[in-house]
Formats: C-alpha cells, structure tokens, sequence
C-alpha cells in the first residue's frame, strides 16, 4: 500500500505563491507518474500538472507559465510551486501516483486565493 500526504496549503492573496508538498510512503518501487490534481467547489476534479519516470512534466493550460512540479526522487516528494496565484486557483489540491497500474490519491490541502 502507498500513502500519500500533502501539505503546504492556506490562504494568499492574488498574485501570491504558495508551495505544496506531497510525501509517498509505504510499498513504493517504481513510481509512474506523480503529480496534482484540483477540485473546485461545484466543479469536477480536474488535472494540473505530472511529472513523468523518465524526468518530464505536464501541466495543464491554465496554470503554464504559473506553476512548477518537481520531484525529489530520492525521498519520493513531490512538489507544485504555484505563483501568479488568481482567485480561480482556489480548490482542494490533491496528490496523485500512479503505480505498477495503481492509482493512489492524498487526503488533499485546500489552498484559497482571496481577490
């Protein structure tokens, strides 16, 4: 079993930055992808960003240019550094892996961009 647990989240005020953090423990081997998803209120979760095994990365297209995803693949921590944060970056942001063709989510850390 893997287990995922996030932190870094809170309030900031638009145009801020916050760092999330998210630290995999448990049976892990050889990780596919790991990364972050959001979900709004009233809205469906939807991806942000991923980095890939062989050291690549996705994000989707409202947040390029925004936000970074790292990894440290020594302590398999993974990491979204969000800037030019909007009001519409508010959601619950959760951690996501993907393993041997299972998938693992966190509890998730709200973050709140206030205009």
């Amino acid at each position: 079993q893997v287990q995922l647990v996030e932190s870094g989240g809170g309030l900031v005020q638009a145009g801020g930055s916050l760092r999330l953090s998210c630290a995999a423990s448990g049976f892990i081997f050889s990780i596919d992808l790991m990364g972050w998803y959001r979900q709004a209120p009233g809205k469906q979760r939807e991806f942000v960003a991923v980095t890939e095994r062989g050291g690549g990365s996705k994000y989707a297209d409202s947040v390029k240019g925004r936000f970074t995803v790292s990894r440290d693949n020594a302590n398999n921590i993974v990491y979204l550094q969000m800037n030019m944060l909007k009001p519409g970056d508010t959601a619950v942001y959760y951690c996501n892996l993907i393993q041997n063709l299972k998938e693992y989510w966190g509890q998730g850390t709200q973050v709140t961009v206030s205009s």
